[in-house]
Formats: C-alpha cells, sequence, structure tokens
C-alpha cells in the first residue's frame, strides 16, 4: 500500500492553502459557495455543490 501525504492549511476565511507528495494549490470559495481551485501543475478547477447532492466541476489546463 503506498504512502501518502495530504494537508489543508486555512490562510484567511474562504481561503485554503493544500499541499500533497506532488503539489500544491490554492482553494477560493466555500462550501456553500462555487470554488476556485488553481493547482502548481498547471490545473484550473472550478466546482460548486448542487441542491440533491449533486456537484458540478470543470477543469482546464493552463498554458506555461
Amino acid at each position: 500500500m503506498p504512502l501518502t501525504f495530504r494537508k489543508s492549511f486555512r490562510i484567511l476565511p474562504g481561503v485554503r492553502l493544500n499541499i500533497n507528495r506532488r503539489s500544491w494549490s490554492i482553494t477560493v470559495g466555500g462550501k456553500h459557495t462555487p470554488r476556485y481551485t488553481r493547482n502548481s501543475t498547471g490545473l484550473d478547477t472550478v466546482s460548486a455543490n448542487l441542491p440533491g447532492g449533486f456537484g458540478w466541476r470543470t477543469t482546464r489546463r493552463r498554458n506555461r
């Protein structure tokens, strides 16, 4: 079984710094609002929780 590492820090209300073994990311937004995530590997993700237990997410790769 591989070892994993993941840690999340709250910087400001609604802003989180997420660190894992291969990259880091900044997430802006909250549980009841849309979230925007930008990570160090070049991915931008927008996600939202929808009523009824549904979720929506779109991911796009940035040009480096």
